[in-house]
């Protein structure tokens, strides 16, 4: 993705807060519940490439013609942003006043990616002015807005971060795992890194790293993400060895897909843990043994998919799941004797008959490099536009719901402080 090329905005993310189209924030709780609801529900419901809707409510007049929807948005954002701040003391948006919104102090145009002809709010740059306040959910209305620089400020810190169907590349940032978050979204980008260390550090309930290019293996810090972790999507990587055990920690997990990789080994018995997962994803990949009762018998387990694997052997439980227990169920394309739609023997012994040794390396592989599963990636948007269908939907923090995210009611942005 090609950043505005501005000096003041910096070159690398880690060091960034970058909101992008699909990005609503929010910070701490109102006691005004009811009223701010409504707003993040006007804001998740308009469209990217249209105008507010008629009944959009806010506290400030918007009395000004303005050249196209887009910058009228962005007005409303930038207002809504400025009486949000409660100190300023260079009185850096001192010139935040009229429809210009392209002559605001820190504030950037340039032409529109999708429609060159259409001028846009691309940027916003607050570094060094030493502000303090909140950030309002009527950002979420700069939706040109590539990057917003918030550095050397006293802003609070960010709960919800969403750079899903972008163009990032290059390493994932290990600081945004030391954040206290409670949602992050990188998937559908280009991200190639492996995984930083440091992931268990995360206070997140949902992570999704869905189709990005990420390489090596689950570190095995994730399993201290066991109190506040209920979605874990790493659907359509790069991602090999073996599973480490400390996944099975994960007790409150809902939702876990693993699928699309290339992992390899046994399923580790340390996965009857997952006493709360109802979706787990495991197809495509390169696992092999038997799938264990157990996992089978989980008690919230409403979707087990393990086809396009080398499962040589099943438990007998796990026939009855579709059959008596509703549950969807997939074990095609694995090395199963007397299962229809199965790999053929030689296929089958490239794998089985060269195990991987999970206890020598957490990310071991065998001998002889085994077959890389076929990948289905689904189709690329545009950021405007619904995301595809995948195994799960990506949901927001903290009830797990289905996309598109919407902020958890509970947590909202305060109010402007009263001037002291």
């Amino acid at each position: 993705m090609t950043l505005p090329t501005m000096e003041a905005f910096g070159r690398t993310l880690p060091f960034l807060v970058v909101l992008l189209p699909s990005l609503f924030l929010s910070a701490s709780s109102l006691s005004d519940v009811e009223a701010a609801s409504i707003t993040r529900r006007q804001l998740l419901t308009f469209h990217n490439s249209g105008d507010l809707p008629a009944d959009f409510e806010f506290e400030f007049k918007v009395d000004f013609k303005f050249k196209n929807p887009r910058l009228r948005r962005a007005y409303i954002a930038l207002q809504a942003w400025k009486q949000a701040i409660h100190s300023d003391p260079y009185n850096f948006t001192g010139n935040w006043v009229g429809y210009d919104v392209c002559s605001y102090n820190g504030v950037f145009c340039s032409p529109a990616l999708d429609d060159p002809s259409l001028q846009v709010v691309s940027g916003v740059d607050l570094n060094g002015a030493d502000i303090a306040g909140y950030i309002p959910a009527e950002l979420g209305l700069l939706t040109d807005a590539a990057l917003i620089h918030l550095n050397s400020n006293s802003l609070p810190a960010l709960h919800y971060l969403d750079l899903r169907f972008n163009e990032f590349e290059g390493a994932l940032p290990w600081e945004l795992f030391d954040k206290d978050l409670d949602a992050l979204f990188l998937n559908d980008n280009r991200f190639d890194s492996s995984i930083p260390e440091n992931l268990g550090n995360s206070t997140v309930s949902v992570i999704v790293l869905a189709n990005n290019k990420l390489g090596g293996c689950v570190p095995s810090s994730v399993g201290k993400m066991a109190a506040t972790l209920n979605e874990l999507i790493f659907l359509n990587n790069g991602l090999s060895g073996c599973l480490p055990l400390e996944i099975g920690s994960l007790a409150n997990v809902s939702v876990l897909d693993l699928g699309s990789n290339s992992f390899t080994g046994v399923l580790p018995r340390s996965f009857v843990g997952l006493k709360s997962v109802q979706q787990l994803g495991l197809a495509h990949n390169v696992l092999t043994g038997v799938m264990p009762e157990e996992i089978c018998r989980l008690p919230q387990l409403t979707n087990l998919t393990f086809s396009d694997n080398y499962f040589k052997g099943e438990a007998t439980v796990c026939l009855t799941l579709a059959t008596e227990h509703d549950v969807v169920f997939d074990d095609k394309s694995n090395c199963l004797a007397d299962r229809p739609g199965q790999r053929d023997s030689k296929t089958c012994a490239k794998v089985v008959n060269q195990p991987v040794d999970c206890g020598k390396s957490k990310c071991a592989s065998s001998p002889n490099s085994p077959p890389t599963p076929e990948k289905h990636s689904p189709p690329r948007v545009k950021p405007s536009a619904q995301p595809p269908p995948v195994h799960v939907n990506s949901p927001p923090p903290p009830p797990p719901v289905n996309s598109p995210p919407a902020p958890s009611p509970l947590v909202h942005s305060p109010p402007p402080a009263t001037p002291g």
